[in-house]
């Protein structure tokens, strides 16, 4: 069976700052912590993309290949700033007349705003099951295909300027880190050219991108390794979460489990109350003395008894408690779990009875068109078949006339046409032999006897 490749195009953002985003960006599909990168939204940030993109505190800096840009990410940033708003900037500056308005440094403005710098996209094909057995010749012709695929981000957008390109190799799948920043222009207020990143990558263009970009990156595989492999299909959704609180059963067993720990609570409060009464229990047991007759035997009064044995009762009922919870808690946890996994299939699931729909659609409208064709070839062949009808009638009749007027009415005009029509290719042997042997036949066919009949019945009836 063919093998097919997972794709993956992921920018940067600040959501991904939470522990938990960093923890679910773990699991991607190269199983690395490639995609847990945040927005770029000041030089820290920017210094921080750089020491992990570059590898700065690694010694595998052979595994580092950096494409676009050089060993100082933050300094190509600079660079880039200086090359696409420095007009800009100054033009906005020559129109103010209060030197505080002026903007001295672009870079370090926008730093100190709410946007971002610039932004971090991180691309990848394959997981870690497909780039567990390839070698290391077999990963770095890779680089051939980031190439391009560098090629096409700068086509499908143009607004888009790439300052640092950078391939690991180092992971369990190779990956590829593009820093750029994203532009707009002819801004109304401030700079003519800005930064833009929220204009210029909405969830809708942000769709249509990386689709043009996975479709683009299969094409540069195959070429590359010359093979014709395909890519997975897009789950739709695929990077939503999933609210377990939406799930059928979880605000019950949830119920369950408030309940529960209000249990737990009460056992807690009875621990402290038992751990005072170990005390207790100890001092009656340290208490004890041998008695006269055995000294292995020791005395102990009806009362004390009596406390031991409310003692070891509340230790088996706190216990029992602890342990309901405890398995409540297992249970909500197993239950997440497949309701996670449940969910994902259904979302696959929907997402393929989507496309088969959509195909299905797609069939019953060209199979329609395909009918109407038919339908309309069906009846222009009936037009046809009269029109060749007519005809066939119209050519015999002629055919009789000539007979008519050679062999029986000695009409030497007709002789000379007929003749002239034979030289000229209009009437051939059959035709020729017709209009002047006296001993042949016009013979009418069945179709043009059956409609000569019925007009001539027609014609009686007036």
């Amino acid at each position: 069976m063919e093998q097919e490749l997972a794709y993956s195009f992921h920018l940067g953002s600040d959501k991904n700052k939470s522990k938990i985003a960093k923890k679910v960006a773990k699991d991607n599909v190269s199983g690395t912590t490639s995609l847990a990168n945040n927005a770029i939204q000041n030089a820290k940030n920017l210094s921080d993309v750089n020491k992990h993109n570059l590898r700065d505190y690694d010694n595998k800096k052979e595994l580092i290949r950096t494409i676009l840009g050089t060993n100082d990410i933050v300094k190509d940033v600079q660079n880039l700033y200086l090359i696409e708003f420095e007009e800009a900037r100054i033009e906005y500056n020559n129109k103010q007349t209060r030197n505080d308005r002026k903007i001295e440094n672009y870079f370090e403005k926008v730093c100190l705003s709410q946007n971002d710098i610039a932004c971090e996209i991180i691309i990848e094909l394959g997981d870690m099951d497909f780039w567990n057995d390839k070698d290391e010749r077999y990963r770095f012709k890779m680089v051939d295909v980031f190439n391009e695929q560098i090629k096409d981000l700068t086509k499908i957008v143009p607004d888009f300027k790439i300052a640092n390109a950078t391939i690991h190799f180092d992971e369990t799948s190779p990956h590829m880190h593009v820093v750029g920043v994203p532009i707009i222009e002819n801004c109304t207020r401030g700079m003519k050219k800005q930064v833009g990143k929220s204009k210029l990558f909405t969830k809708t263009t942000l769709t249509e991108i990386q689709d043009k970009m996975r479709n683009a990156c299969i094409k540069s595989y195959n070429k590359f390794y010359e093979v014709n492999t395909r890519l997975k299909e897009k789950q739709k959704g695929r990077n939503q979460d999933i609210n377990v609180k939406d799930m059928g059963d979880y605000r019950e067993i949830k119920k369950q489990l408030a309940k529960k720990e209000q249990r737990l609570e009460k056992a807690n409060t009875q621990t402290k109350i038992l751990d005072n009464t170990s005390q207790d229990i100890d001092k009656i047991l340290g208490s004890l003395k041998p008695t006269k007759l055995n000294k292995n035997n020791m005395v102990i009064s009806s009362e004390d008894v009596q406390k031991i044995k409310n003692y070891t009762k509340d230790v088996k009922d706190i216990t029992k408690s602890v342990r309901s919870v405890n398995d409540l808690n297992i249970a909500i946890k197993d239950f997440e779990h497949s309701a996670f996994e449940i969910a994902h299939e259904n979302r696959s699931l929907k997402y393929e009875i989507e496309l088969k729909d959509n195909e299905i659609g797609s069939l019953k409208k060209e199979l329609s068109t395909k009918d109407k064709i038919i339908h309309k070839l069906q009846a222009e062949k009936e037009k046809l078949k009269q029109e060749l009808q007519k005809f066939k009638g119209f050519w015999h009749s002629i055919m009789s006339h000539f007979h008519k007027r050679i062999c029986y009415d000695k009409d030497n005009n007709y002789k000379i046409v007929s003749d002239d029509l034979y030289k000229n290719g209009i009437f051939d042997d059959n035709d020729n032999e017709i209009a002047n042997n006296i001993y042949r036949k016009v013979t009418i066919p069945d179709e043009n006897k059956q409609t000569k009949n019925k007009k001539k019945n027609n014609d009686t009836r007036f």
